[in-house]
């Protein structure tokens, strides 16, 4: 196995990850609900998690690199280029993890290691 891919993180996420987890929270609540959510990662802090742990709380399936967007940031991570970290909200009436942005971050880092630590904004 010998060398193991280093895995760079920026130290809070893009600006423009937080659009897109709106985006995404507006299919799955109402938009106040979404833009709620959204300035609540604003504010949050980062934590960090594995990342086996975070798609076993998440519940969703993983993609492989025959995805374009996995395999792009597939290409960063190689390159050294440092990702974004994850956007989570706590969906605590179904007691999962909803990947609000990342989830094609997340997929890519998997398939270097499962057992990596993700920085990441959860609410």
């Amino acid at each position: 196995m010998g060398n193991k891919t280093e895995i760079k993180w920026l130290e809070i996420p893009e600006e423009h990850n937080y659009p897109a987890a709106e985006s995404y929270l507006s299919l799955i609540h109402d938009a106040q609900t979404a833009a709620s959510l959204t300035q609540q990662l604003k504010q949050a802090p980062v934590s960090s998690f594995k990342a086996k742990d975070i798609f076993r709380a998440s519940g969703m399936s993983l993609l492989g690199i025959s995805n374009s967007h996995v395999e792009k940031d597939r290409k960063k991570i190689l390159a050294g280029h440092a990702l974004s970290p994850l956007l989570l909200v706590r969906d605590k009436a179904n007691g999962k993890v909803v990947i609000a942005d990342g989830y094609h971050r997340m997929c890519s880092v998997y398939g270097f290691d499962e057992d990596t630590v993700i920085p990441c904004k959860i609410v």
